[in-house]
């Protein structure tokens, strides 16, 4: 019996970040994230295969990049965005540029309700940091939304 899409439950989700240096990005998400380190598996020449880093209530994996997965800059960069809700975005900005991340779109109030803005880590992968500054509706939002055309 095959299961159909109805019968099939994801039981976790995370993304696995691909970096030319695993030690040193785990370093950078633990002093910018505040991220908690896991587990961590290598391989016989000490790279790592497989890390696996908590971020408040989110997890991420995080391996040295191979033959079989590049690092973003290999690509020419990434289009995934990892969207990260904070309690202070100008802080954990703040952090992340100690760290050696770049600014892709400063941190600034946004007409969706949220201060936030894009970095890119060390390592080529882009996280939009936001915090809640006001409680919209969808309405709301989709309203500020066309007024930014008009």
């Amino acid at each position: 019996m095959t299961n159909t899409p109805a019968q099939q439950t994801v039981t976790r989700l995370y993304a696995r970040l691909v970096v030319p240096d695993g030690p040193r990005a785990i370093d950078f998400y633990r002093a910018a994230l505040g991220a908690e380190e896991i587990e961590r598996y290598t391989g016989p020449d000490g790279r790592i295969v497989h890390a696996l880093l908590r971020l408040g209530d989110a997890v991420v994996a995080v391996k040295d990049a191979d033959e079989a997965d590049p690092a973003p800059a290999s690509l020419g960069g990434s289009p995934v965005i990892m969207a990260l809700d904070v309690s202070d975005a100008d802080a954990v900005a703040e952090a992340m540029l100690r760290g050696g991340a770049s600014v892709v779109y400063p941190v600034a109030d946004q007409h969706y309700g949220q201060r936030g803005g894009r970095l890119a880590d060390p390592f080529g992968h882009l996280w939009m940091i936001s915090q809640t500054i006001e409680d919209l509706t969808p309405e709301q939002i989709q309203q500020r939304t066309d007024e930014l055309s008009d």
